[in-house]
């Protein structure tokens, strides 16, 4: 699914305190203090991740892995995000747009593909039709249908034609691979244009990154990255006590920090946008009745949940908004934590005495240990939880792709993706026309003011509705090991660039 939901692997369910989802990103180096010593720059740099990629193309359910280990290390977009959500020119070196705001023009730099094939226009033909192509289930397929036709001017100019204005294209595009279109299968073998190489993929165990001695751009800091996979966040921590890594991409046990601390490791602290969701399916009775989601939000204690998975780091929201996003609003507590409140919402929508569902819950990161917690909760207002554990590729098919649940916990770890409460389709279906006209709106909008007005309500109306429960907003904890410097650290989606990184 590309990157938008966290795809992490946990051995077993663990006391509260030391479960976690991992693994946001960061888009720009610069996280620790220096250390003393001189920076290696041949140095390989052993990061270590639970965040797995289920294959390695991201159109074909590559998990928010992917994003993490390729996008701008592997692979480059015509645009670059920054870490503070800003788009800078990547592989277009110059862009033109037409007056009417429907054609985009753009001059490719001078670069060349791993294989040795050089970057022409027809290969980003090839690769944006691919992206919202029909067999595509890349992120950001929806928002970047906009485009009506893709053509090569010459080789090295392309012009995009849109079928309406949109705001945050050339955003999204910082998103989609630019890819060798003769490169063939891409989910286990990779060629792109980036600062690195594919060297090695072992699935279950790592993915390793050779420095691209012909890349156009500044050489990295490094001399290549191992991603190395760990399905226990205990063995990740002893991994990097021990010195077989040199840094985690993210902490998921705020009571080790101490430890990390008193050895001389660095916390590196940043901003997340992953949320933790309680999704229901909204075509399922009850689920069909807001009253009922409404009811299920305000019987859950989701500070208590917070302090207990994050030790109180992070932040309780009440939409799918993080403070970081410029339409953000404090919806906290639209939807309280009220027992009483809950109990009486269920008896208006018809359920005085309760009822029972069932939770598909991915047996990766802290879902298993938040079921448990949740089947608690709803206990206390005569709701019965039967919690069906399933693993990552299961959670995958029956859930996202074959929609058979009733509700589900999930990681959604993109930036700006409350577009996926204006697609009836996405796996949860939540269905409202004003929603839906909103969005299609804020992207036709004339002005970011126009804009960030519109999804504001569209935020507020989600809320309302209670679309899904959003228990909380994960906090940003990396460590790295003393001598490493240059870490990612913000959360913003799973974008990890390890070009900067760098150890004494």
């Amino acid at each position: 699914m590309s990157s938008r939901f966290r795809s992490t692997r946990l051995g077993a369910a663990i006391a509260v305190a030391t479960a976690g989802l991992l693994v946001l990103a960061g888009c720009a180096a610069g996280g620790g203090s220096a250390p003393s010593g001189a920076a290696d720059p041949k140095a390989e740099i052993i990061v270590g991740s639970q965040n797995e990629p289920t294959n390695l193309d991201q159109i074909f359910g590559g998990s928010s892995g992917v994003t993490e280990v390729f996008t701008g290390n592997v692979y480059e977009g015509l645009f670059k995000i920054t870490d503070d959500a800003q788009v800078e020119p990547l592989l277009a070196s110059e862009t033109e747009v037409s007056d009417d705001g429907l054609t985009y023009t753009f001059t490719l730099r001078d670069a060349t593909f791993h294989s040795g094939k050089a970057l022409t226009a027809d290969d980003v033909v090839y690769s944006l039709q691919r992206f919202i192509g029909e067999e595509s289930i890349a992120a950001r397929k929806r928002q970047l249908s906009v485009i009506d036709t893709v053509s090569a001017v010459d080789d090295s100019t392309v012009a995009v034609t849109l079928k309406q204005p949109s705001i945050s294209f050339t955003y999204n595009l910082g998103y989609v691979w630019i890819v060798n279109a003769e490169a063939g299968d891409l989910t286990t073998t990779a060629d792109g244009t980036g600062p690195y190489t594919l060297a090695d993929y072992r699935k279950g165990d790592s993915i390793s990154l050779d420095v691209n001695p012909d890349y156009w751009g500044d050489a990295p800091a490094n001399g290549g990255v191992v991603y190395q996979y760990f399905a226990d966040p205990t063995a990740l921590n002893n991994a990097l006590l021990t010195g077989a890594v040199d840094l985690v991409t993210s902490q998921s046990n705020p009571d080790s920090l101490g430890e990390f601390e008193s050895a001389g490791f660095q916390i590196i602290e940043g901003t997340s946008t992953t949320k933790e969701l309680l999704a229901f399916n909204d075509r399922v009775a009850p689920f069909t009745d807001a009253k009922v989601r409404k009811a299920i939000y305000s019987a859950i204690d989701r500070q208590k949940l917070l302090e207990a998975i994050w030790d109180g780091r992070g932040q309780l929201i009440g939409s799918m908004v993080p403070p970081s996003e410029p339409w953000y609003i404090d919806l906290a507590n639209n939807n309280p934590y009220d027992p009483a409140l809950s109990e009486q919402l269920l008896t208006e929508a018809g359920y005085p005495a309760g009822f029972a569902f069932s939770i598909k819950t991915p047996d990766s990161g802290v879902h298993s240990t938040v079921a448990e917690f949740l089947k608690s909760e709803l206990a206390k207002v005569g709701v019965t939880v039967n919690i069906d554990i399933i693993t990552d590729d299961q959670w995958y098919q029956q859930v996202y792709t074959d929609k058979d649940f009733e509700a589900t916990l999930q990681g959604h770890v993109n930036d700006r993706d409350i577009n996926f409460y204006g697609n009836p389709d996405f796996y949860w279906g939540y269905d409202n026309t004003d929603v839906q006209q909103w969005l299609a709106a804020s992207e036709a909008a004339g002005s970011v003011e126009e804009q960030t007005a519109l999804i504001r309500q569209v935020n507020q109306q989600i809320s309302d509705d209670a679309a899904s429960v959003w228990l909380y907003l994960n906090p940003q904890l990396r460590v790295a090991a003393p001598g490493v410097t240059g870490v990612p650290e913000n959360g913003l989606n799973s974008l990890f660039y390890v070009y900067g990184i760098q150890k004494a």
